[in-house]
């Protein structure tokens, strides 16, 4: 068994596809199926049913997958580990961040640390914040940006910035003209949230409980896994959501926010006690935290 082999196979899992994953690899299509039939063949299992020209995973197959990706992240792990060795951070910095910290915080952070450390790549993906936990507790992102609580209670975590929960509608709406809109009148107005597992909507669980509500007691339209989705959606029509101040900020005209009181939140790094913290690692947390290193908050 390779790496290479891991790889191609991971590819092809994401996939669903021997085409599009040697594509995705610049592979050819002869070499990905190649390499997966090796890899089935040396160990006498069927990772995937082939029926026609479709492909998909066997029960086997569906078992390895995070195996698979368990092996190539601790062998990046070790490839940073030896990027590290030279006395000026280089090599690559994996980080996830959730929506609303990726979107408006943390693009400006970049843009000075790429100015400091040119010879850092960055990759960035999104998510929300339990993906992004997931994703350094499995060691797939060196360090990790949040709003709101995490599950990993072995993470580091350290707050690195504020933000504010501020309840929406469009301009027409009924309640528009008022400025304050009292936790009691929640059940009263029809609703669009963000999805489970969002920093966005477990801060405003966590505010409803403060009040003693619960999701159930509102009513909920519509559920949608982004910010601009939910800001269109309440533009174009008669009900309320809960969103970052710095979303609805950028947000085009035609909604009126109203701030929600006692509904401040952090936005914190997360990065994982017993991994390798790189040099690029170690400068990024510097910029942020003032140098004060990272920290159980």
């Amino acid at each position: 068994m390779t790496l290479e082999q891991l790889r191609i196979f991971l590819a092809v899992a994401e996939r669903q596809h021997v085409t599009r994953a040697a594509q995705a690899l610049g592979l050819t299509q002869s070499a990905v199926s190649a390499a997966v039939a090796a890899l089935e063949g040396a160990h006498g299992v069927a990772l995937f049913d082939r029926i026609g020209r479709g492909i998909t995973l066997t029960e086997a197959g569906t078992a390895f997958v995070p195996a698979a990706r368990a092996v190539l992240a601790q062998a990046e792990t070790a490839r940073l580990v030896l990027e590290d060795l030279a006395q000026e951070p280089r090599g690559r910095l994996r980080l996830h961040a959730s929506q609303t910290v990726a979107s408006y915080w943390l693009p400006p952070q970049l843009v000075r640390f790429h100015a400091a450390f040119p010879k850092v790549e960055i990759t960035l993906s999104v998510g929300n914040t339990a993906q992004v936990a997931q994703a350094v507790q499995a060691g797939e992102a060196d360090l990790g940006f949040v709003e709101g609580a995490v599950a990993q209670g072995d993470l580091h975590r350290q707050v690195v910035a504020r933000d504010q929960l501020v309840l929406i509608m469009a301009q027409g709406h009924p309640w528009a003209g008022r400025t304050t809109i009292a936790p009691a009148d929640y059940p009263r107005l029809r609703w669009i949230l963000r999805e489970a597992g969002s920093g966005t909507r477990s801060e405003f669980e966590a505010h409803l409980a403060a009040q003693g509500l619960m999701p159930d007691d509102l009513q909920v339209a519509l559920e949608m896994p982004s910010n601009a989705a939910v800001l269109t959606a309440v533009a174009a029509g008669d009900c309320v959501s809960a969103l970052s101040a710095r979303a609805v900020a950028t947000a085009p005209g035609g909604l009126v926010a109203r701030p929600i009181a006692g509904a401040e939140r952090p936005f914190a790094v997360l990065s994982h006690p017993a991994r390798h913290r790189t040099r690029a690692a170690r400068a990024l947390l510097a910029q942020i935290t003032g140098g004060g290193g990272l920290g159980q908050e």
